[in-house]
């Protein structure tokens, strides 16, 4: 049993923007509230809609006029919504199918959207809609990679807040109980999450003994523990100082692939797209590039329950990165090579 001593970030944050009164959440399928996950989506939406409306405009996008923009974006919703719901199910937890049958499938505002399943989606709405408006696929597939970043980004940031997908435990801080060494502080950048007392009933954990303490200043014993976690992310200062110290630190992993899917991710696509290039290519390089960053982040971050590690090496999302590599690579080449009009360039448009 392991866990570390000291100073980090202690998470409190609240995911609701919203919340909903109890009589409308007790009717079937009424969320609790408004998440922040969720505008986190409704805000990358809306700034790839501003992107894909400059593109048109500026003559960097082949889409005809604004009434197209909004359809397109309207595609693109559709496919990372149902995309991103579907692969995560597929990919990371396929019980949601049926328990209960199918319910699973529809309750987005629980969480649960993979990235790798919305590109997915992304694409075949991009190619539907290409086919239905005589556009070229490839290039609206640039267009919403393009834009991907302002999702992904905002996407991570709502999982920090919700306090999922949560890093690895940093291991240069990691003691065990009790503790006869000195402290070591953490860095101040490690987070720990209160949430993180109820793993500690189930186990049951040695630390529960100085939980238990606090009965005299948490009262309510039937709902004593959550009383316990509800203090500590109020700021309860004699909570604080009691438990604070025996709770895990993890690695910020949400905020650093907020970092590598965002900024990082934005800046390449923009380094790649500088001068016109032929359909596909900056979608290619968008595979690839994100696949390499998602390798990367990965290492930080904590596997999903439920999914092993492949070699005991390998997570589910890199392993899955690994094959948009390849596959960005090969799309990438034979873009390359087709003889048509090189489309976009931040720089100088190269339709005009």
């Amino acid at each position: 049993m392991s866990f570390i001593l000291a100073e980090a970030y202690l998470h409190n944050l609240d995911p609701f923007a919203i919340e909903f009164p109890a009589s409308w959440t007790a009717l079937k399928f009424v969320p609790e509230g408004i998440r922040w996950y969720g505008l986190s989506y409704i805000a990358g939406f809306v700034l790839a809609w501003l992107l894909f409306r400059w593109m048109a405009k500026t003559k960097r996008s082949t889409l005809p006029s604004r009434d197209a923009v909004t359809d397109l974006m309207f595609y693109i919703i559709i496919g990372v919504l149902v995309g991103g719901r579907l692969g995560y199910v597929f990919f990371y937890k396929p019980s949601l199918i049926w328990d209960p049958p199918l319910v699973g499938l529809i309750q987005v505002w629980d969480g649960g959207m993979a990235s790798h399943g919305g590109m997915i989606g992304v694409a075949l709405a991009c190619i539907i809609f290409a086919k239905r408006r005589g556009i070229s696929a490839l290039h609206l597939c640039d267009l919403a990679v393009f834009a991907a970043p302002f999702g992904l980004s905002l996407g991570r940031l709502a999982n920090f807040v919700n306090g999922e997908l949560p890093g690895k435990v940093l291991p240069a801080s990691m003691q065990s109980y009790p503790v006869s060494s000195p402290l070591i502080d953490p860095p101040w950048w490690g987070i720990k999450y209160p949430d993180e007392i109820f793993s500690w009933i189930n186990l049951p954990d040695e630390r529960l003994i100085q939980v238990d303490q606090l009965r005299s200043i948490v009262t309510d014993d039937k709902h004593f523990y959550q009383n316990v976690v509800t203090a500590l992310k109020e700021g309860n200062a004699q909570v604080v100082n009691a438990i604070e110290p025996l709770l895990t630190t993890y690695y910020p992993s949400q905020l650093i692939q907020a970092l590598t899917d965002g900024p990082i991710l934005i800046l390449a696509l923009v380094l790649v797209w500088l001068k016109p290039r032929k359909p596909g290519v900056v979608g290619g390089w968008f595979l690839m590039i994100y696949g390499l960053l998602r390798i990367f982040s990965e290492i930080f971050r904590e596997p999903d329950a439920g999914v092993a590690l492949l070699f005991n090496a390998i997570s589910r999302g890199q392993l899955l990165s690994i094959f948009m590599i390849i596959l960005g690579a090969i799309i990438a080449v034979l873009c390359q090579r087709r003889d048509v009009q090189r489309l976009g360039g931040l720089l100088r448009p190269g339709n005009n």
